[in-house]
């Protein structure tokens, strides 16, 4: 009767382990093996002694299939290739050696199996994990090629003959043993072919990740990481395979039971073969945003453009809907046109649909050559979907990308085009060069003015120190500019102090100073608006900082910066002469400044009231301490790492809030 032998694990304090090693978490192997790795820069071509071995297996399991069903050696197994080694080959054959001196004549059992892949291990321990799987499937296929070689030349060749029989070549081949055993050969096999294919898969992972970046390519990095427990399992696996062998040309009634080793490795090919797909899908994907930013970066017709951001591959024939004709259309609609790529998810809201009806009928208006394409952003389109896009579709008169599968590009999209929720608008030109990544801020400060929304317009625009004009363009506050009038706009969220704000503020006006000097000075409140046109001014406000966050600091990103960080305080005021902003100050130093009129008033007649007041102005911001409070908006579009404060210059620390409204 046979028995299968299982045994515990003494491990080397001499405690016992009560439970299989094919049981253990992968956390206690590495916790075993790790012991016996020394990293080292041996230099060792594992690959080709790999290509060998594997020579090797396939044509000796090819011969032990063949034999146990009763055939003859099929001449198919000759077209594999054969080995050519370079000339500097050299088998590492003393290494090969000692690895079968330790699997050698090994009694059956788990304890035993366990404790000479140990073994091994410690004997290559220089060498890398995919070396040490490597030597060791080569050190196994050396030893069962040469079996089974000799099972095919012993009835003919005496020399065969005699090394046969030294091998216990015999003690498997007989019909009768082949008869007894035949599963258990089958079984032995099959656990081969499996195991080859654990090693084969690891040097394909490998391979390709010597030739990507594990950035671009993060599913590596979980691969990679389970390369020692894979090996572990290849070589605990050969070891009983070796002894099971052992068993069957001594026809003891011990074996090795092999079914828990097959199903582990198969277990480690499945995952391995899962990461292989994922690793696979990932540079498939970043070698197509290489392709896509090389487009981008290269003269290249927009509509091709197109073609690969949107497709790639296989380009629907008419993808585009057209809303001024409610017809489908080709591509080619595109052809030698800039482009304003319009992209957004679904919950467009219609004030942003607006807004691009205005470019539309300026560009109608113009005959300019320009397009506006809807891309809509839907990571799973249903029915609910495809019936809130055909209601938007609907209210749009410029082209609608009609593609209800995943944008290909959506990755580039998302990561380099810096799109998360919010609308963007990207310019770009007949050739397909990206010529603003984001316009939709500057269509919302400055409206057709901006057109036609390229960097370069932008950057002149936002030189300008009549910034104030362009945030009130579109909005009910009208104001008549003069060159030497004085205007200041105030706000805040507590009355009290817009209160006691307008009350000094009468009072300055009215002082005999400013009359003597024909000043004339206007007082706007933006608090007596109302609520959608101060939503509108602070939307506009945001969108001038989100234009300018990236520059250079100058003057006017200053005074940007700083009117947006007063948006929640108590009270602020931006004071200009003519369009040109003279200051903007918080409501602490403001009220201050004109609360004691008195104390500055007397440089008005010498100086002017832009200058007095300024100087006076900065006298006080300078002398109280007050912390700035900078909220950013969640834009769709780089946020900068850091951010420097308006008033004192030092780097602004960072904080993360969140906000609901409640659908109010």
């Amino acid at each position: 009767m046979v028995r299968l032998v299982t045994s515990p694990i003494q491990i080397g304090n001499g405690d016992i382990i009560d439970h299989n090693p094919l049981t253990m978490s992968d956390e206690h192997i590495l916790e075993e093996i790790y012991s016996t790795h020394v990293h080292s820069d041996t230099k060792f071509d594992a690959e080709y002694l790999f290509n060998i071995a594997g020579n090797i297996l396939t044509r000796s399991t090819h011969v032990v299939d063949n034999f146990v069903q009763g055939h003859e050696y099929q001449a198919s197994v000759e077209q594999l290739d054969n080995i050519n080694p370079p000339a500097n080959f050299t088998s590492p054959l003393c290494t090969l050696k000692k690895i079968n001196s330790e699997m050698a004549c090994k009694a059956p059992g788990e304890e035993i199996a366990y404790k000479t892949t140990l073994a091994i291990l410690n004997k290559l321990s220089n060498y890398s994990w995919v070396a040490k799987g490597v030597l060791t499937l080569s050190a196994f296929a050396l030893e069962y090629g040469d079996f089974w070689l000799l099972s095919q030349y012993l009835p003919t060749e005496p020399l065969a003959k005699s090394l046969a029989i030294m091998k216990r070549v015999p003690q498997l081949t007989k019909p009768e043993s082949l008869k007894k055993h035949r599963y258990a050969i089958l079984e032995v096999n099959n656990l081969i072919k499996a195991t080859w294919q654990v090693i084969d898969i690891i040097i394909e992972l490998e391979r390709l990740n010597s030739r990507h970046d594990i950035k671009e390519v993060p599913a590596l990095a979980p691969a990679l990481e389970q390369f020692p427990v894979d090996v572990y399992w290849v070589i605990n696996t050969i070891v009983a395979i070796v002894t099971q062998i052992e068993c069957l040309t001594t026809d003891s009634e011990e074996r090795q039971d092999l079914s828990q080793f097959g199903q582990k490795i198969n277990i480690i090919i499945s995952k391995l073969r899962k990461h292989v797909s994922q690793i696979t899908i990932q540079i498939d994907e970043a070698e197509y945003n290489k392709l896509l930013k090389k487009l981008f970066q290269t003269p290249t017709e927009i509509m091709e453009v197109f073609k690969v951001l949107i497709f790639w591959k296989d380009t629907p024939q008419t993808p585009i809907y057209c809303g001024s004709t409610k017809t489908l259309v080709n591509i080619d609609v595109l052809k030698k046109k800039d482009v304003f790529l319009f992209i957004s998810t679904l919950d467009i809201c219609q004030e942003d649909i607006s807004t691009m009806i205005r470019i539309y009928d300026h560009i109608q208006k113009t005959g300019s050559q320009h397009q506006i394409v809807w891309i809509p952003i839907v990571e799973e389109w249903n029915d609910r979907g495809r019936k809130k896009f055909d209601s938007l579709k609907s209210k749009m008169p410029w082209y609608v990308l009609h593609h209800f599968a995943t944008i290909k590009g959506i990755r580039f999209i998302k990561e380099e085009l810096h799109f998360k929720l919010n609308p963007l608008v990207v310019v770009l030109s007949t050739q397909g060069k990206i010529l603003h990544q984001n316009a939709f801020h500057m269509i919302h400060v400055w409206g057709v003015k901006g057109f036609p929304f390229t960097k370069t317009k932008e950057e002149s625009m936002t030189q300008e120190l009549m910034w104030v004009d362009s945030v009130l363009v579109g909005i009910d506050i009208k104001i008549k500019w003069r060159e030497d009038d004085i205007v200041i706009i105030c706000g805040g969220k507590d009355k009290e102090w817009i209160q006691q704000f307008t009350k000094y503020f009468g009072a300055l006006v009215n002082d005999a100073t400013i009359k003597q000097t024909n000043t004339s000075i206007e007082l706007i409140c933006l608090e007596s608006q109302q609520q959608n046109v101060v939503n509108t001014f602070w939307k506009k406000v945001e969108s001038l900082f989100v234009t300018k966050m990236h520059e250079k600091t100058n003057s006017v990103t200053q005074q940007v910066e700083k009117l947006l960080s007063y948006k929640n305080e108590s009270g602020w005021a931006i004071v200009t002469k003519g369009s040109i902003v003279i200051a903007v100050g918080h409501g602490t130093t403001v009220l201050k400044t004109f609360a004691e009129f008195g104390t500055w008033k007397g440089d008005v007649s010498t100086k002017g009231f832009e200058h007095s007041f300024r100087e006076y102005h900065n006298t006080i911001a300078s002398s109280v301490h007050i912390c700035s409070h900078l909220e950013i908006p969640n834009v769709d579009g780089k946020i900068p790492d850091f951010i420097k404060c308006p008033d004192c210059h030092r780097t602004m620390e960072v904080y993360i809030s969140y906000k609901c409204c409640h659908n109010g």
